[in-house]
């Protein structure tokens, strides 16, 4: 049996897409929006990976690592003046992670490290005590712990294997919150509700469903729509904030988006949502494949004469042109729409390209967004 594999990606995209619809035709508020007071907080380090077998930076080629060695030795007390280290076991990285909202001292957070000289592989170190920042300047936690890569890289004399990247890890649990943030949660007199996509139908929905749970239970509106993507809901007087936000957190609501075709050049992936419309198109789609082979000639002279041998090139070019079939589009439904591109029988970069001309002709009724 022969499988299309245009066919096959085009029904993949309208199940993916029916997926989504029916998914978030009713979903939680705490699935559709973030509160505003509790989003993420980045923190970066620099700091030293040791104990690496030989894949470590070169100092000659990262005078950075060489100094970083000296100054970490300098603070444990040990003098390293008049020495010239050539080891190669140690590392200079960038310690990145990510500070979650009210957190508080004495958690635990992953950490990433990366490389920033020329070491080749991070597997088997261990990341010596880092600090981490915040964009203020301050200190917000201190990593420290075994690296986990999950590449690696294999080499012989004559052959070399590698898989994934080992110059970047992870350390699971290897940060320890020292501060946690100045703000605190029941500090504050109302909630701002960011929806992660925004929408204005969506915005409106939310702001009516706090209003109907509030009318039940405090008497009164309580929530506002301030644009497609804050919905501000205000504090009652008697109300725990804490409690509040638990309640509306779980409250049902219908979800919207604007409709998109949403294309990966790269790997040719293709994701058609469900309320894609495309008005009456002919379509006609063909390839022109050009061929050009070189077939040279040696000409030998005749034995025993004074001729030399002589260079004859030979090209041959061969031009094939496929397809050209014209079909009809009318995507009244997503169904009909991915039916009328599948008639045409191009693989999925050909649709791309009808999807992106159809766009510019006009005919596409959604947003076409390029990955």
């Amino acid at each position: 049996m022969k499988i299309n594999a245009c066919n096959w990606l085009l029904t993949l995209a309208v199940v993916f897409a029916a997926t989504l619809t029916s998914a978030y035709a009713a979903s939680r508020i705490k699935d559709v929006a973030s509160l505003q007071s509790g989003r993420d907080n980045q923190l970066i380090g620099y700091g030293l990976v040791v104990g690496l077998q030989g894949t470590g930076d070169s100092l000659r080629s990262s005078p950075f690592t060489d100094q970083s060695i000296r100054a970490m030795l300098q603070n444990l007390g040990i003098s390293t003046q008049g020495g010239d280290s050539r080891t190669r076991n140690v590392a200079a990285v960038l310690v990145t992670a990510t500070l979650p909202p009210f957190a508080s001292p004495g958690s635990r957070l992953d950490v990433t490290v990366g490389s920033l000289g020329d070491a080749t592989s991070l597997r088997g170190g261990t990341l010596v005590m880092t600090s981490l920042s915040g964009a203020d300047g301050q200190i917000y936690a201190v990593a420290q712990g075994s690296v986990v890569v999950s590449g690696f890289n294999a080499q012989g004399e004559a052959a070399q294997l590698s898989q994934g990247v080992t110059t970047a890890g992870r350390v699971p649990n290897g940060a320890i919150i020292e501060r946690e943030l100045p703000s605190k949660f029941k500090d504050g007199f109302n909630l701002v509700l960011q929806l992660r996509n925004p929408d204005f139908s969506t915005a409106v929905g939310m702001a009516a469903a706090i209003n109907r749970y509030a009318a039940a239970q405090f008497g009164g509106r309580i929530a506002e729509a301030l644009d497609s993507q804050s919905v501000l809901v205000q504090k009652p007087k008697m109300a725990d904030l804490a409690r509040l936000m638990a309640d509306v957190e779980n409250l049902v609501i219908e979800t919207d988006a604007p409709a998109r075709v949403v294309i990966n050049e790269r790997t040719g992936t293709i994701v058609i949502g469900q309320d894609v419309r495309v008005a009456e198109v002919a379509v006609s789609y063909g390839t022109l494949t050009v061929q050009v082979s070189e077939t040279p000639t040696i000409v030998q002279p005749e034995p025993f004469s004074r001729g030399e041998t002589a260079y004859e090139p030979n090209t041959t070019i061969e031009a094939q042109a496929d397809g050209g079939t014209v079909a009809i589009l009318n995507g009244s439904s997503l169904r009909s729409l991915v039916a009328g591109l599948n008639s045409i029988g191009v693989k999925p970069d050909g649709i791309i390209a009808i999807l992106q001309s159809i766009k510019s002709a006009g005919a596409l009724q959604a947003e076409l967004v390029l990955q």
